[in-house]
């Protein structure tokens, strides 16, 4: 009963040295983004359950695709109010063509520009190579304070990485030799 009594009581104390490292982790995580020269490659927000598309799914529709639930639109709405709470302006927000993704990049940040570098080779293993050489060389280009928002695939984070994303999650990634792209933080960004 003593212990149990002197572990409530420590409680708050753990709780408060909790959130002073969310603090200041995400205080690192502001001033690295205004910095610039890095991309958030950001896993699309919670689908509905499923892994993959159905057989026969079509890019251009949207009803044949596995999509966002409503748990994942509320997940990308929050990480767009992350960013706007903290005055974050990505210089761009580029997607994948699959509409989870270019929904997660509208609802985050009210626009998302299709970019075939981004699309899932899921399945497709032979897009790999020549779609993560794409995105190393455009992380490369991005200029001093500014930062954008990649939306994609967790075979696509993966391949770039070697990291495992949920959805909903981020690596906010810097262009680094020889593998193009070096993870600098993860985020879920509120989400």
């Amino acid at each position: 009963m003593e212990r149990r009594a002197a572990i409530i009581a420590t409680l708050p104390l753990l709780v408060g040295v909790g959130r002073s490292r969310a603090a200041a982790d995400d205080n690192a995580l502001v001033a690295r983004l205004r910095e610039g020269r890095v991309a958030v490659l950001l896993r699309h927000s919670i689908t509905d359950p499923g892994i993959g598309d159905p057989p026969e799914f079509k890019l251009d529709a949207c009803s044949t695709q596995r999509n966002l639930s409503a748990e994942g639109r509320a997940q990308a709405q929050r990480i767009g109010a992350w960013f706007n709470a903290r005055g974050l302006v990505p210089a761009r927000v580029r997607s994948s063509a699959w509409c989870r993704c270019l929904d997660t990049g509208m609802l985050a940040f009210r626009r998302a520009e299709p970019w075939p570098a981004l699309n899932s080779f899921f399945g497709e293993a032979s897009a790999r190579e020549q779609q993560s050489a794409a995105l190393a060389a455009a992380l490369a280009e991005i200029a001093p304070q500014r930062f954008e928002v990649w939306v994609t695939h967790q075979v696509n984070i993966t391949a770039l990485t070697t990291e495992f994303a949920a959805m909903g999650e981020a690596c906010l990634v810097e262009s680094a030799a020889p593998s193009g792209a070096r993870v600098i933080a993860r985020s879920r960004f509120g989400g």
